[in-house]
């Protein structure tokens, strides 16, 4: 059956995608697990599949709009696809369980997106006190930096299916000074199709991914990223920013909250254990 609750969700989390580059990992994944109790992995997988469709549609409008750095998004798929498929391999050599990897999700996610909301909100005074030296960085520097940004990226994304939105920009803000915000948003989405694509079938391959949730999700995330991608290019950069690190943090605290919630979880399933 059709919940309309997932497709409400999924518009909304597609609209934000479109909007700031950031969704597909960063809210989907948390949303999935603490509002409808969907198990990690499984969210995981699923997410990263449906942040590969998801984005495709909007890194089109994106490059419809011209408002993307195709270099920049070369050389980060250089060094994210090959780490993405050496960790999918290491994941399932490890053959993590439920627990393990439900901690290692909120690890990852809440101090990814504590991080990049910090950057983003201070992000005019640090461009201002590192602009000139980051202009000042040659060519092939900032490739080999993209390169290993870019491996570092596939790692997180194909672990906790985070990184390829929140992460990757604040990236491509530090390594691209010179570059818009409507010309990053639109680079990272574009460089997060191949590597949430890479990822998702990996976890396909594990045997964690929902493809009904996935479809219904999709029913409302293609419209909503449509129309987020569309408005990003007409939207002032200062209320994207704004709008990226408000997302960011309210999400970041709804996973601390999980993670403080979680001793008292398992200490009432210790005492029933018991009695």
């Amino acid at each position: 059956m059709i919940d309309p609750l997932y497709v409400a969700s999924g518009f909304g989390v597609g609209l934000l995608v479109g909007l700031t580059g950031v969704g597909g990992g960063s809210l989907m994944t948390p949303l999935l697990i603490l509002l409808f109790g969907i198990h990690p992995s499984t969210a995981v997988g699923t997410d990263l599949l449906y942040a590969a469709a998801t984005k495709t549609g909007g890194s089109l409008v994106h490059g419809w709009s011209r408002s993307i750095h195709w270099p920049a998004v070369f050389r980060l798929a250089c060094g994210s696809i090959p780490a993405s498929i050496l960790t999918i391999v290491v994941l399932w050599q490890l053959q993590l369980g439920g627990s393990a990897q439900s901690s290692l999700v909120n690890l990852v996610l809440s101090f990814a997106l504590v991080l990049t909301a910090l950057s983003l909100i201070f992000r005019k005074s640090i461009m201002e006190r590192y602009r000139q030296r980051l202009e000042g960085v040659d060519e092939r520097t900032t490739m080999i930096a993209t390169v290993l940004t870019g491996a570092a990226l596939g790692v997180l994304v194909s672990i906790s299916s985070v990184g390829a939105g929140a992460v990757g920009v604040t990236a491509l803000l530090l390594l691209y000074p010179r570059l818009p915000m409507a010309r990053i948003v639109g680079s990272d989405i574009a460089h997060a199709v191949p590597l949430t694509l890479v990822a998702g079938a990996g976890h396909w391959a594990l045997g964690s991914v929902d493809w009904h949730l996935m479809g219904v999700l999709l029913m409302g995330s293609l419209p909503g990223i449509v129309v987020g991608s569309y408005s990003a290019v007409r939207v002032p950069e200062q209320v994207l920013r704004v709008t990226l690190a408000a997302v960011l943090i309210v999400v970041a605290g709804k996973m601390a909250s999980a993670e403080l919630h979680l001793p008292l979880s398992v200490a009432a399933t210790t005492a029933n254990v018991t009695h």
